[in-house]
């Protein structure tokens, strides 16, 4: 399949400019063959094939920690917290009473609503279709709402779910799979794509981002021992060990952060490719800059700074951890400056050939994004439904190469420089002042 990608190239090159020699071809797209290619593409492929070669023994060993599970048989509850959520909790509850495992309860925590969200939550507390209902009067943040519905869960794991989600009917079975693979996990993440595809171009593109850096990026993370983000759309912890590490911290990153205190504290994490969440994304691009500023303001905020203990021994150290945060920062960090660098010396050095350098370019990306997504669709439990994304692959190379590298490091450099996190509304202020004297 690779060779046949790199014959499309060559011959496509070879229209463009005889001076396009392979070696001419290295020199000019070093950043894309040497940093891009082995770790998002190379990789993918290699686990896809893992994933498929490996069938029968991951089917033999479902089963088994299915008779595992069923013979238990735990309580389970469900946490849901959110503000101005009124529009998406029926329809939560209502994915959540038609799924196969049927033993949990459901919490919601309303953080301050101004909508008809307590109106809402106590009808469905009132007709039985939720177990418990709670306000905060005052806005606290997510994690304060989520550790507030930790402190009166009963369940033996708690699944941690957005508000807007919906889930796959097997969807909180196949989340609670792993913790009947092996007793040292004990945090799952599940598997989020995007339910309103349709609505947007700009929502098209995380569709497909979805695709590629959850269900088969997080394949590849998890596969290595790396996986290093649970998210807070989709997923479960054991409670008591949640607990321990003392539930959600302030901040805009709290997935990452609880999944870096589940692997400081020695405790394995795994992510559950099969265990199908749909959730909403941001149909409008500003929207998205924003969201995804906020995340990557968060890598600085957590791993480079509050975790950075990972990266060097200390009576926790793991070299896998290490691992784990090193190449995060890497790759989502590092890297998108060495980028910089690459584009702007590309373009002062090619100044008579830019257009050529740039159409090359895009072909190679797109012949790698064609390889990438038939790694998806190989992957995909609904493969027939997503296949139409493919049409948008073409666009994707724009997005992925160029808007969200722009995004992550406008995102990192406020960050590292200027401490921003702190005064996003995302959080209250009152909270992220707090947070800034504690560290947090």
């Amino acid at each position: 399949m690779l060779n046949y990608v790199f014959d499309i190239i060559d011959g496509i090159v070879a229209c463009f400019s005889s001076n396009f020699a392979w070696s001419g071809l290295v020199a000019t797209f070093w950043f894309l063959l040497f940093v891009e290619f082995p770790r998002y593409y190379l990789l993918d492929v290699i686990v896809a094939i893992h994933y498929g070669a490996t069938f029968r023994s991951r089917h033999n060993r479902n089963m088994q920690a299915r008779y595992r599970l069923y013979l238990e048989k735990p309580l389970v509850t469900i946490l849901a917290p959110g503000k101005n959520e009124g529009e998406h909790i029926y329809k939560l509850v209502s994915t959540l009473r038609e799924q196969t495992y049927d033993n949990y309860e459901i919490i919601i925590i309303d953080d301050g609503s101004d909508d008809t969200t307590p109106q809402i939550g106590q009808d469905l507390q009132r007709s039985g279709h939720i177990d418990k209902f709670f306000r905060m009067t005052e806005r606290g943040g997510k994690a304060s709402a989520a550790n507030y519905g930790v402190a009166h869960a009963k369940g033996k794991y708690i699944i941690h779910l957005d508000a807007d989600s919906s889930l796959d009917r097997d969807a909180i079975e196949k989340i609670l799979l792993p913790f009947y693979y092996d007793r040292k996990i004990k945090a799952v993440g599940g598997c989020v794509k995007v339910r309103n595809a349709d609505a947007s171009l700009c929502a098209s593109m995380q569709a497909l981002e979805y695709l590629r850096s959850i269900q088969v990026g997080r394949m590849v993370t998890n596969k290595l021992g790396l996986y290093h983000i649970i998210s807070g759309a989709f997923g479960a912890f054991d409670t008591e060990i949640l607990r321990e590490v003392g539930g959600w911290d302030i901040g805009p990153g709290l997935d990452g952060d609880i999944t870096q205190k589940f692997r400081k504290a020695g405790y394995k994490v795994h992510f559950a490719e099969d265990a199908i969440c749909m959730t909403n994304v941001p149909e409008k691009w500003y929207a998205l800059f924003r969201q995804r500023k906020r995340w990557s303001k968060s890598l600085v905020r957590f791993r480079i700074r509050k975790h950075k203990d990972i990266l060097w021994s200390n009576r926790n150290f793991s070299f896998l951890n290490m691992l784990s945060n090193a190449e995060n920062i890497l790759y989502d960090c590092i890297f998108n400056y060495v980028w910089l660098f690459y584009m702007i010396t590309l373009v002062f050095a090619n100044t008579d050939r830019l257009m050529e350098i740039l159409v090359v370019g895009w072909i190679i990306r797109f012949s790698f994004s064609v390889v990438a997504f038939i790694v998806m669709q190989c992957i995909s439990e609904r493969a027939a439904e997503e296949r139409k994304l493919g049409a948008f692959l073409m666009f994707h190379t724009f997005y992925m190469g160029y808007f969200m590298r722009l995004v992550r490091l406008i995102g990192h450099t406020e960050e590292l420089f200027f401490y921003t996190s702190y005064r996003d509304n995302w959080n209250p202020r009152k909270t992220s002042e707090i947070a800034r004297i504690e560290g947090l």
